[in-house]
């Protein structure tokens, strides 16, 4: 006889909803918490809510209902909330007794339903529907850039004014400011220190979602732009010095004819 594959007892529907720029999760605190870092907890009939700090609540195994009451009082928490919120969907498929497996476009098979995998799917959920946020961000600003630097790279002069110039530096700033150090995608949940056997279902998370291959394609773009930004702001340097030089032959030729000028006048009264 060969051993039957476990059986699936319960199906859960996981849900990262981006929220905004920082969640604050202080005053949320709960004697029933699981973990402080996310602030993590039990909630609506049987279900599981973690709160991430770069304005991410994953909420694991709710209703409708119940994830409405929990995000009406998360919203209170969130700052530079998103008009549009940003959301990943999981299906967890709960088998006592199996293995913890990530299939591609299937759902993630887990061996149980304790607190510390539930946090490693968090954090796994979090991250990738942050990283899709900054994406967009960074690529919208990218698109302006990449024509602005082949255009610069062909003529060697910068193509736009001074205003639009000015305007893509600032749009840059704010992408980087926005992407840098929010989210420590390389960075292992904490849950894993003190239980490093589930190291392998984060790594299988991990892969699934490319949370390594989407941060370092990130940072690649935010690299560039930050690089074009600083090339403006160096041609905005020689501008100015350039101006600044004229005015100064302009008006130091200026006081030399005034003096011919003088003298000439003087020598004829």
């Amino acid at each position: 006889m060969t051993a039957s594959a476990p059986a699936v007892v319960r199906r859960l529907t996981a849900r990262a909803l981006l929220l905004g720029d920082r969640l604050d999760s202080a005053g949320l605190e709960r004697a029933d918490a699981f973990s402080t870092n996310p602030l993590a907890f039990r909630a609506g009939s049987d279900g599981f809510v973690a709160l991430y700090r770069f304005g991410v609540a994953v909420m694991i195994g709710l209703s409708p209902l119940e994830e409405d009451d929990v995000l009406n009082l998360v919203k209170l928490r969130v700052f530079g909330q998103h008009e549009h919120v940003d959301d990943e969907t999981a299906i967890l498929a709960i088998a006592p007794g199996g293995d913890d497996r990530v299939e591609p476009d299937g759902p993630i098979e887990l061996r149980d339903e304790s607190p510390e995998r539930m946090l490693v799917v968090c954090d796994a959920l979090a991250k990738s529907v942050s990283l899709g946020r900054d994406e967009r961000e960074v690529n919208a600003v990218f698109d302006v850039v990449e024509p602005f630097a082949a255009s610069l790279a062909k003529s060697g002069r910068a193509p736009w004014r001074r205003r639009s110039m000015l305007k893509l530096i600032g749009e840059t700033l704010i992408a980087q400011h926005r992407v840098s150090g929010r989210v420590a995608v390389e960075e292992k949940p904490d849950v894993l220190w003190d239980r490093p056997d589930l190291e392998r279902l984060y790594a299988r998370l991990e892969d699934e979602y490319e949370l390594r291959e989407r941060a370092g394609a990130l940072t690649r773009k935010l690299d560039m732009i930050v690089g074009t930004a600083r090339i403006l702001t160096d041609i905005l340097d020689a501008d100015r010095a350039t101006r600044l030089e004229a005015t100064i032959v302009i008006l130091i030729v200026a006081e030399i004819l005034l003096t011919i000028g003088q003298l000439i006048f003087l020598k004829h009264a």
